[in-house]
């Protein structure tokens, strides 16, 4: 009887050590998938240094959004990332992603330059978690079309 105790035992202690050991590889393998991003009042507060490369997260500002052209061949944008506290001008290559708007989420990724400005090299729009399926022939509102 006293054995089968023992025997018991060890198989717990062996099934909650294969737990342990599962639950922490894949919170390792999780947490290097996380996005994690700064407010711009936050990068304000730890008083990120030039350089230093971070995301960025707030909202575009409305109005701020605009496209500039350097050369035939290379467009960039401006637009301004927002918590309602602070505002941060950002400049980014490229074109502007399908789903950035004014007034949605945005989460940027690069270095602050030394006049305060933003030089993203990525720009993730947000979006939010409600999809509402257009109805047929229906332009979705964030979207224009051109004639």
């Amino acid at each position: 009887m006293l054995d089968r105790l023992g025997a018991r035992r060890v198989l717990l202690i062996a099934a909650l050590g294969v737990a342990v050991l599962v639950g922490a590889f894949a919170a390792t393998n999780l947490a290097s998938s996380t996005v994690y991003y700064l407010t711009p009042s936050e990068a304000r507060d730890r008083g990120v240094a030039p350089g230093q490369v971070v995301r960025l997260g707030g909202l575009v500002k409305a109005g701020s959004l605009k496209t500039a052209f350097g050369s035939p061949s290379r467009t960039s944008f401006n637009l301004v990332i927002t918590d309602g506290a602070v505002d941060v001008p950002v400049v980014a290559d490229g074109a502007i992603p399908g789903l950035l708007r004014e007034g949605a989420g945005a989460v940027v990724e690069g270095a602050f330059e030394s006049d305060g400005t933003f030089r993203a090299t990525q720009v993730i729009a947000k979006h939010d978690e409600v999809y509402t399926a257009p109805k047929a022939g229906q332009t979705p509102p964030h979207r224009t079309s051109s004639p």
